[in-house]
């Protein structure tokens, strides 16, 4: 007779993996999201801006005839899956089922961080923070993380006007741990940096501060040099979306004489305003 897992298993299953995948999200609701997409193509619509000119009475209405565009990216189909043998487990019972919640919701949450960070390092034409500036703002040898670096990243958003809410700095937990280091005590901003690297505080000078530490996905990548590169952006500014929603199932592989345990999900990123992007070059 054939094995089978009862449907309430695998709907409580699926729903505690899309609690740990949205947990595992470090940059969860930071971009901007669209789903249910049909097709394999994910498009978001780029508008410029006009000028309002002055209103003369029984005059023509002379139209701001901003150019409209989309930015795309095709979808890319992505899995979680991990095997349950079951001469090490009666089917897949509750403390089997725990584990696999993590690692399978993990892994996908992971995943689709590592799109959205894939699709910032891509943006051309963004703005950019170089390895050598210093926390006073000046330029000098190359250094990680400081202050200078962060101020450099708002200005630059600033000079673009693009809206202070919603603004994100993600950086790689070294960069964090450098950045008390490079600001010096007499600093008036040591207090608040001393704060955001305790974690007492998550924001400062308007960025939401996302870290992440290193992953497997790639995450946020060092080179040669020992330079890496983080990221200063607007939630507007790029854009996330899937097709296929995040799903899970639980089949029985006689080959295997195991369960195999799968989420999956089709997904795509793409930057929209690469004027929203600044890419900082720490080095480490």
């Amino acid at each position: 007779m054939a094995l089978s897992i009862s449907n309430a298993f695998i709907t409580l299953f699926d729903s505690e993996v899309k609690q740990a995948y949205q947990a595992a999200r470090a940059l969860a609701g930071l971009t901007r999201e669209k789903n249910n997409v049909v097709g394999q193509t994910i498009s978001f619509p780029k508008l410029a801006s006009g000028v309002a000119t002055v209103r003369t009475p029984q005059s023509d209405v002379v139209p701001l005839n901003a150019s409209y565009s989309t930015v795309s990216a095709t979808m890319t189909n992505y899995i979680a899956a991990e095997y349950s043998d079951i001469f090490n487990q009666t089917k897949v019972n509750f403390n089997d089922r725990q584990e696999l919640v993590q690692v399978v919701g993990n892994a996908i949450g992971r995943r689709i961080d590592q799109v959205t960070i894939d699709s910032l390092s891509a943006a051309s034409g963004t703005g950019t923070v170089a390895n050598t500036i210093a926390e006073d703002g000046t330029s000098g040898s190359a250094s990680d993380l400081n202050t200078g670096k962060i101020r450099a990243a708002k200005k630059y958003l600033d000079s673009k006007n693009v809206p202070v809410a919603n603004r994100t700095l993600l950086i790689h937990a070294n960069n964090l741990s450098s950045l008390l280091g490079q600001t010096t005590v007499q600093s008036s901003d040591y207090n608040s940096i001393r704060a955001l690297v305790n974690g007492d505080v998550s924001t400062w000078l308007g960025f939401n501060v996302v870290t992440i530490g290193d992953r497997d996905e790639g995450g946020l990548a060092i080179d040669g040099s020992s330079d890496r590169v983080c990221y200063a952006f607007h939630k507007d500014s790029v854009g996330v979306g899937s097709g296929m929603g995040q799903k899970t199932q639980v089949d029985y592989v006689p080959e295997k004489t195991s369960w195999l345990v799968a989420s999956m999900f089709t997904g795509a990123g793409v930057a929209i305003e690469s004027e929203g992007i600044v890419k900082i070059t720490c080095r480490e």
